[in-house]
């Protein structure tokens, strides 16, 4: 009998398909049947203080339309204020409330001390972790990597102190070096790490002639970049690594978690093919550890790490001049005039 149950943040769930944030989770009744499917533990939507304050901003602008309108009547609405993060708190807290598998709250803040204090309210809910999005859109040519990078721990620090629960890392793949960045925040408390954030990208209408930012699901050719991480990242850090983006079927799962991996992260998967394709991949996990005679996920974990390899250039650039250098390779390629397969 194959045993799935792993460690996520410190927190034991009993395998590890984690759903990701997205609007997908913000159903309850799809949380509920996610749950029946098998998934081990749930993300709830993030919090955005970028959207709130927009909402904020709305609304003092609609209901000051009408201010000063004769000289009866300096406003027609009552005095009235945006309730803030107060209806998502609600939310979040009804949503552990009704789920027996770990919630985890994700925190996506501007300022400094909005992170702090948001995620205490967070805390309040009795959620079991929080998720941390770090990401910088930057348009300061002047700012430096390394004080993006020492802002964000700071930020750790700040919420690790004001908390009790476990406080995990989503980041992007965009840093210059990323296992130092991992490194750093491992050495200030992250209980976990995230990789990658898949961020919106904008595109242009050519029709409208304006910019729109289309959603694109993730493929698991997308998952290549978190492999390699989960691999590099293997028994060099304390906290626990989950891959996420491109995490499709049950191979994707064991690919990761044999990288080095101890959970992963899905979403694209659950909207392209249905919340019950969460037991067809714990299905797959369990007939291919069957088959190869693995009782526990921890009995091949990390077996292909860079740690637990021979092969010096396995996590290497220099692994694709290896692959080019193997004429068995190339003789199965015919090149046609103009191609430029030996010039990458």
């Amino acid at each position: 009998m194959t045993d799935l149950k792993t460690l996520y943040l410190g927190i034991p769930i009993k395998n590890p398909l984690v759903v990701g944030a997205s609007n997908l989770v913000t159903d309850l009744s799809n949380l509920i049947k996610l749950e029946e499917a098998g998934a081990a533990a749930v993300v709830y939507k993030s919090l955005f203080e970028e959207q709130i304050q927009l909402e904020a901003y709305a609304m003092e602008e609609e209901a000051g339309l009408y201010e000063d309108w004769d000289a009866e009547h300096a406003s027609i609405f009552p005095k009235l204020g945006h309730a803030g993060p107060e209806e998502h708190l609600l939310k979040l807290k009804r949503v552990k409330e009704a789920l027996t598998i770990p919630v985890i709250g994700s925190l996506n803040c501007v300022y400094e001390e909005t992170w702090e204090e948001y995620a205490i309210k967070m805390a309040e809910t009795g959620v079991d972790a929080l998720e941390l999005n770090f990401y910088a859109n930057v348009i300061d040519p002047v700012k430096t990597g390394t004080s993006i990078v020492g802002d964000q721990i700071n930020l750790l620090k700040r919420v690790k102190e004001a908390v009790k629960i476990p406080v995990s890392i989503k980041l992007s793949p965009y840093y210059t070096n990323t296992l130092g960045v991992v490194t750093k925040m491992d050495q200030a408390g992250a209980d976990g790490f995230v990789l990658f954030n898949r961020l919106f990208q904008p595109d242009i209408d050519l029709d409208q002639e304006e910019h729109h930012f289309p959603y694109n699901f993730s493929s698991s050719t997308d998952n290549r970049l978190a492999l390699r991480y989960a691999g590099l990242l293997f028994d060099n850090v304390k906290g626990t690594i989950c891959s996420n983006t491109g995490i499709m079927t049950g191979a994707d799962v064991i690919k990761m978690i044999m990288a080095g991996a101890d959970t992963v992260q899905v979403v694209s998967a659950i909207y392209k093919k249905g919340i019950s394709h969460i037991g067809t991949m714990l299905e797959d996990i369990r007939e291919w550890m069957e088959r190869k005679g693995y009782k526990r996920l921890t009995d091949f974990k990390g077996k292909l790490a860079r740690s637990n390899m021979n092969d010096p250039f396995a996590y290497k650039r220099a692994q694709y001049i290896d692959i080019l250098m193997k004429s068995e390779l190339l003789m199965q390629y015919h090149p046609k005039e103009g191609d430029d397969f030996l010039q990458h």
